[in-house]
């Protein structure tokens, strides 16, 4: 006598009962978040670790989540810190405005002073009837800030 089996999967249900081949969720975000247990900012860049250089490397939200990748929200990015021995390299978001730094504000403050200059130039230049042209024999032409300057070769 044969012995007549019928397996769950045959009937198009489960235990649990009939399957549905798609579940719509509330629970799952288009918004990928942090990695960081009991976090749920959203992520805002992606750590990964090179083991063989012992370096630990952060940088843009990858394009997509991969296995071996965490994602950081912007507290976590920036509190990280790698293992004693390991490096931390941070690669710069193109995207996102970079802070300014102490050169680069000396480098404004002297770009200002330079802007004050010509006024101050072309008034001692214009009272010793030489003209504007005569305060520098490399300047061949003036436009407001803009300069021509002649190449030194002629």
């Amino acid at each position: 006598m044969p012995h007549n089996t019928t397996r769950w999967g045959d009937l198009g249900e489960s235990r649990r009962g009939p399957l549905k081949s798609a579940v719509p969720s509330n629970v799952v975000s288009p918004v990928r978040r942090c990695s960081r247990t009991a976090c749920g900012r959203p992520a805002v860049a992606t750590l990964t670790y090179v083991y063989a250089d012992s370096t630990a490397v952060l940088g843009p939200l990858a394009t997509y989540a991969e296995p071996h990748c965490y994602d950081l929200c912007a507290e976590h990015s920036e509190r990280l810190t790698a293992p004693r021995g390991w490096e931390v390299v941070r690669l710069l978001d193109g995207s996102a405005p970079a802070r300014p730094s102490g050169d680069d504000l000396e480098a404004l403050a002297n770009a200002v002073r330079e802007a004050a200059r010509p006024q101050e130039r072309a008034a001692g230049a214009g009272g010793a009837g030489g003209g504007g042209r005569g305060a520098d024999p490399m300047e061949v032409a003036r436009r407001g800030h803009l300069r021509v300057l002649r190449s030194p070769d002629n």
